[in-house]
């Protein structure tokens, strides 16, 4: 029986009483710990109590020695499933004058062990309310309770109570109250919890001006939108979407034009029904049950998957891809929405080109204003944003491409323990930072790239809110060698002490990450990156482990028309193949002659070993794609090109003075230029013959150094194509080969790879 203050009474006689002291560390706030405590408590019918301290639970339990013992033999068994608990000391206590088992009121005080918890999608207890009739919940769409809703992103400070959230300033109503405050509710302590009496309220505003508010009415109005093909900006967990109809042309063609976004690929949302939650999805794509894994766990990710035939989704949503990026409804809203409209909806993050995802009612109005036709706003604020994370299945296991909500503030355990606490502030595309103190490091969610004041300010929110949130301030900074990185310019003016880290360094230190001692082989291959002798490199093959890298081996270099401007123009990267060779191109725009004038007298022609721009040259060599409108079109449309299997062709692996191995693309040109053959066999003989080329690489490695351990990283190792060859050439010749699984390949992961080298040279 439950007392008037939320305890069960308990013996008060101490006597033959044992009597213990637990703190629990990682992730145990914001996911029903407390309560779950509370109740085990009393299926053993023990007295005390259960608090939160700065990112830790704190219990005091006392009985008999039996009920105690079968306690703390539990404790740690039937956990509430999104918890990540850990042990962190048990020591004997002295009976204390307790008349039950309660939760206390939280401590600010204690070291500092946060472990933020991340955004959970809608539960199906949850779900069943949303759509009972009877329930008062019915059709809310900010139903919660302790194993779902946001959490990341309306936590203003940790301990993790109502107080310290973005729902401060809605009152309980009593029926919530009561709930809140019932150990046998499963909202017993749900910080979010909140009803259509007292919780958030949505509000819909036509692009005339006039504002519908109230749930249901601002709801049906969104589904009207939504019904007459009107792309609406729709607010969420962690930021605004656009939506529209996925099956419209109209649609999307002016949500494309208005963006502006003419080709980029848009992501879709399905709907889900309870009991067959897929069923939609795989109507329109192809699952593997890593696939499905991914989609239905509890991140509730954007997976890429490759279209059916005669799917019945618009041609427009990824041109020229034969993958589209599908994700489930995460949030009561768009359950709500899906359910009503009952067809896929493209929803794509709400920003302008390569900007963090907006947030504010005011300001995606002001901003994107011209592309959105209508407003469904809520009043619930988002303390901080965060992007849908996305995933690609290589090798049949999904990879991380982006992190966001969900997925981030990712947490990795650090092979050494750091001196002091260090920000990593990544690179300049795809960022992320990290933070890094003891031996953990927290990795932000996508923020974007850095060439916008709204970038950079967002940049700086983060790692200010990073540091508050933990309770960590960092102590020294790290940062990408580039000079012209805007981040790198930040650390150099943040007056914090400074270590550069180079960037293929850092790719290759994310990739080896776990204090293993053997020396690898890492393949870091990417666009471009600053590069040990200044030039910019992104072919390379690196020999050793985090803080003791050399280069062993690269690509052939070339000079770069127009440097930075070749990843938006790939003609320009064809061209420099075809004048280092002496080769003639039809493909050259009007403009070239001038170009190649400034080439011959090495004007703004930078010297580069990029793989990512050798795929630039050979998608404009073979006609895919000559401009690109969206960072790796001409890569990811000479990926969907590939059909079957194709002899490579064998590139010259030579020895140069310095000790180094290049490999010769010049080989390719032959076939990159021969218009008799098929577009589909050149994209296949292109990767199938990269691929060969770093197997040939990796076994002059084992030959000189007897290394067998290979590693992947770099952006060019999204390619499902090359990796998949790659990693089953060298597997199949002995090697040992790692594909992160946690940290992005691309310059997403820079930041975890800045602290991973830092601590290994500090």
């Amino acid at each position: 029986m439950t007392s008037a203050n939320g305890t069960v009474p308990a013996s008060r006689d101490n006597k033959s009483h044992a009597a213990r002291r637990l703190v629990i560390n990682g992730r145990v706030q914001g996911v029903g710990f407390r309560p779950y405590i509370y109740r085990l408590a009393c299926v053993h019918g023990l007295a005390g109590w259960v608090r939160n301290r700065v990112g830790e639970v704190e219990i005091h339990v006392q009985g008999g020695p039996d009920a105690v013992a079968g306690f703390v033999r539990e404790l740690l068994v039937d956990t509430p499933p999104l918890s990540r608990p850990r042990l962190a000391s048990d020591t004997p206590a002295e009976p204390l004058d307790l008349a039950g088992f309660e939760i206390l009121d939280s401590l600010s005080q204690g070291t500092v062990q946060i472990h933020v918890p991340p955004d959970l999608h809608t539960c199906p207890d949850c779900l069943v309310e949303l759509n009972d009739p009877a329930d008062r919940r019915y059709r809310y769409p900010f139903i919660n309770c302790t194993q779902c809703g946001p959490r990341y992103t309306l936590i203003r400070a940790l301990p993790y109570d109502r107080a310290a959230t973005t729902m401060a300033g809605f009152d309980l109503c009593p029926a919530c109250r009561a709930e809140y405050r019932d150990p046998s509710d499963r909202r017993f302590h749900a910080e979010p919890v909140a009803c259509p009496a007292c919780g958030p309220g949505l509000s819909f505003q036509a692009r005339s001006g006039e504002v519908i508010p109230g749930n249901a009415a601002a709801l049906d109005a969104c589904l009207v939108a939504l019904r007459d093909g009107r792309v609406v900006a729709v607010k969420g967990i962690g930021g605004y979407h656009l939506l529209c109809d996925a099956r419209s042309e109209a649609a999307i063609t002016h949500l494309r034009s208005r963006k502006p976004r003419p080709q980029k690929p848009l992501a879709v949302m399905f709907p889900a029904d309870p009991d067959q939650p897929l069923a939609w999805v795989s109507d329109a794509v192809h699952l593997s049950p890593a696939h499905t894994k991914r989609l239905l766990s509890a991140e509730r990710p954007i997976v890429l998957a490759r279209k059916r035939p005669g799917c019945t989704l618009s041609p427009l949503l990824t041109p020229g891809l034969d993958e589209i990026g599908v994700m489930l409804p995460y949030s009561p809203l768009h359950h709500l929405l899906l359910d009503g409209i009952k067809a896929p909806l493209v929803a794509t993050s709400a920003n302008l080109s390569g900007e963090p995802v907006l947030t504010e009612n005011h300001e995606v109005e002001q901003r994107l204003g011209h592309v959105a036709e209508a407003f469904l706003h809520h009043d619930r604020p988002i303390q901080r944003p965060a992007d849908d994370p996305v995933y690609r299945v290589i090798a049949d296991r999904p990879r991380p491409l982006r992190l966001g909500r969900g997925t981030a503030p990712l947490e990795r355990e650090l092979p050494c323990i750091l001196d002091r606490p260090v920000l990593a502030v990544g690179g300049h595309m795809k960022n992320t930072v990290a933070l890094a103190w003891q031996d953990r490091v927290v990795i932000s969610p996508h923020i974007g790239d850095m060439d916008t004041p709204r970038s950079l300010e967002v940049f700086e929110q983060a790692v200010a809110d990073l540091q508050r949130l933990y309770g960590v301030t960092a102590e020294a900074v790290v940062c990408d060698a580039h000079p012209g990185y805007a981040t790198a310019r930040w650390a150099q003016r943040c007056g914090l002490p400074l270590a550069q880290v180079f960037h293929h360094h850092a790719h290759a230190s994310a990739c080896h990450a776990s204090g293993a001692e053997h020396d690898w082989l890492v393949f870091t291959w990417d666009g471009i990156g600053y590069g040990e002798d200044g030039t910019l490199w992104g072919g390379e093959a690196l020999r050793g482990r985090p803080g003791h890298w050399q280069r062993f081996a690269s690509l052939r270099p070339f000079h770069l028309p127009g440097g930075e401007r070749a990843g938006r123009e790939p003609w320009r990267s064809a061209a420099a193949l075809c004048w280092e060779t002496g080769r003639k191109w039809n493909g050259l725009p009007a403009q070239a002659n001038l170009l190649q004038q400034a080439w011959r007298q090495r004007l703004n022609t930078p010297q580069t070993t990029a793989a990512g721009r050798l795929f630039d040259a050979a998608a404009a060599l073979t006609g895919v794609c000559r401009e690109a409108s969206y960072e790796g079109q001409g890569p990811m449309l000479l990926e969907a090109a590939c059909q079957g299997p194709a002899e490579p062709v064998e590139l010259p692996l030579v020895q140069l003075a310095s000790g180094l191995w290049t490999s010769n693309w010049e080989a390719l040109l032959p076939m990159l230029l021969d218009a008799s053959r098929s577009l589909a066999g050149r994209a296949a003989c292109f990767h199938a013959s990269l691929a060969n080329t770093l197997l040939q690489q990796a076994r002059r490695a084992r030959s000189a150094y007897a290394i067998n351990h290979v590693g992947l990283s770099g952006g060019v190792f999204q390619n499902r194509v090359l990796t998949e060859q790659t990693m089953a050439l060298l597997e199949a010749d002995g090697f040992d080969v790692t594909l992160p699984e946690a940290i992005p390949v691309n310059d997403a992961g820079l930041s975890f790879g800045q602290v991973i080298e830092y601590a290994a040279l500090h």
